[in-house]
């Protein structure tokens, strides 16, 4: 492996209609880069945060925005879309907006081999048939799940430009296996938003910095920005994004997409780059609840490689759409978490109240309030456990890598990006990173009390205990105010959220569109028990089509606000 940072020569501009008509081999190389051995080779960072962007009328006309999973299977079996098609389709959607005009900056590489697979799999279904809803659909995926094929995963940092994973995350397994085409990989926070306590999210060192397809100068949120970005640009129809605490259901909200963080144990983590084993999680990033329940159910599964998921033998759904009821509010007893969770965005707070309203209207039963009990220090103690089960979790996942891979350590990743400061660090630090590698093993006894007190707040003394208290069936809050500006000087403004709860705990948390404020998103929160994903998606489904929220973005320079 080279410790040099990736050549920006290699990146190259492409118009739409130069990419269409170029070759097959020639249209990815002009949008992802090829070198001369053939393998994907990721665009620099450079130029951050472009200045310009053109308005909505600049961009073409896109056959399949807002498509659905179900809109493309059925255009498939009419003959009017072949897989191969839709990837082509939607590499030239990624050629228009995400390299060029709006610069968007969601997609970290594309694979070489999406189309021969795409080929391959039109051949199959006019062979053998289809293997299912995702049969043929191109996908992208996170640049922290492992893949064996001629793309890298590297957590979009540097220090891993050149790392191939010895093999297939379970996760990419299970698509291979259920027919989708791995289209590429998304940017993300590098290291998954944690490196730095004063990270930009959407930025890494390898794609610079995401944009917000709402308005480019507000904040994708993170981890899993470029998942969220290219789902609700139209970039894919559909994303899996990782969670710990927040990095699927944030940058769902404030790109008013349904993002699914299940259980722990649901979707198993085997070949994903590591945060921390009690809360990471891989989940769906879609446009409407239905196509992230088919998405799920092509995701969970028990796994050897993952001893979580053993615990989800017999508790997962086959077909998650089973649970989809327009009428699933009526008589649902919800409650409102309003202490802590709403409060600090008048924003956020206008449209939970309409959502609240909507939820009433059909048929829900609204228990308001209905706090948590230990929300004030529910999450005092999950830092410390995170950098714990970082270092330990790292290192571990590093060490499988192989030969070829130099960084073998946490440790070793520090001295690197030290050395190529200018490439890693030219906004911000590594301060958690230095923190991290501080702690002792997970033998220690501070690391034990925090887990355990943190288990103990946000489980029976926290969402069990309201929903045993209340009665409940879910409890709902905001998932988070609309997207503050990109600001790569001082990182992430502060704000509140509802995430934590769910991911201390491990539970399930559904995110669903529920209105704009100046154009900018907010989202509408869903958690519950463990394991309760089939009323969580009932609860969203029905709320989905009660409220019909989401609108496309317009890829708008900024936020519709007042005399502009």
């Amino acid at each position: 492996m080279s410790d040099s940072a990736p050549d920006s020569a290699r990146q190259r501009h492409i118009s739409r209609r130069a990419f269409v008509g170029a070759g097959v081999t020639g249209a990815i190389a002009a949008v992802v880069g090829i070198d001369a051995c053939g393998s994907a080779a990721v665009p620099s960072a450079t130029q951050s945060v472009p200045r310009a962007a053109p308005s909505s009328s600049q961009v073409t006309p896109f056959e399949l925005e807002e498509v659905t999973l179900a809109d493309l299977q059925r255009g498939m079996v009419s003959g009017r879309y072949t897989s191969r098609s839709l990837c082509e389709a939607y590499l030239g959607r990624i050629a228009e907006l995400d390299r060029q005009g709006p610069m968007l900056r969601a997609v970290l590489q594309l694979n070489p081999e999406a189309l021969a697979i795409a080929t391959a799999l039109d051949s199959e279904r006019k062979t053998r048939g289809t293997r299912g809803p995702l049969h043929g659909v191109p996908v992208l995926i996170k640049d922290n799940i492992d893949t064996h094929d001629r793309m890298t995963t590297a957590a979009g940092s540097a220090a891993l430009a050149n790392s191939v994973a010895p093999r297939d995350s379970f996760v990419a397994e299970r698509l291979r296996a259920a027919g989708a085409v791995i289209l590429g990989k998304t940017n993300l926070s590098e290291w998954a938003n944690f490196r730095s306590t004063h990270a930009s999210s959407g930025w890494s060192g390898l794609g610079g910095q995401t944009r917000n397809p709402y308005a480019l100068d507000r904040t994708p949120s993170g981890s899993s920005s470029g998942s969220g970005t290219a789902v609700s640009a139209n970039l894919c129809a559909i994303a899996v994004g990782t969670e710990t605490d927040g990095s699927i259901t944030s940058p769902a909200s404030v790109a008013s997409l349904v993002g699914i963080k299940p259980t722990v144990g649901l979707v198993s983590r085997a070949g994903i780059i590591p945060i921390s084993h009690s809360q990471d999680t891989a989940g769906p990033m879609a446009r409407t609840v239905t196509d992230a329940a088919i998405l799920l159910s092509a995701l969970a599964a028990v796994d050897p490689r993952d001893p979580a998921t053993t615990a989800a033998s017999g508790r997962s759904a086959v077909d998650y759409t089973r649970f989809l009821r327009a009428d699933g509010l009526r008589g649902a007893r919800i409650g409102v978490a309003r202490k802590k969770y709403f409060g600090y965005s008048l924003q956020a707070d206008r449209v939970a109240e309409q959502a609240l309203d909507a939820m009433r209207r059909a048929g829900a039963v609204i228990v308001d309030p209905a706090d948590i009990a230990t929300a004030a220090n529910l999450d005092a103690d999950e830092f410390d456990v995170l950098l714990y089960e970082f270092k330990h979790d790292l290192n571990a996942y590093l060490a499988s890598l192989g030969p070829t891979v130099r960084m073998k350590s946490l440790h070793d990743l520090i001295a690197y990006n030290s050395a190529h400061a200018a490439e890693e660090m030219p906004y911000f630090g590594q301060e958690i990173f230095t923190m991290a590698e501080a702690k002792g093993p997970l033998t220690e006894k501070k690391y034990l009390s925090a887990l355990r007190t943190g288990h103990v707040r946000s489980r029976a003394g926290g969402i069990d205990a309201t929903m045993t208290k209340y009665r409940l069936d879910a409890i709902v809050a905001p998932t988070q105010g609309p997207p503050g500006l990109i600001d790569l000087v001082n990182g992430d403004a502060g704000g509140g959220s509802v995430t934590s709860p769910a991911a201390i705990a491990g539970y399930p948390h559904i995110t669903v569109p529920a209105g704009y404020a100046f154009g900018l998103p907010v989202g509408m929160s869903f958690f519950g028990r463990a394991w309760s994903e089939p009323t969580l998606i009932t609860l969203a489904y029905a709320f989905e089509q009660a409220t019909r929220a989401r609108r496309a973005p317009r890829l708008l320079p900024t936020a519709l606000l007042i005399g502009s």
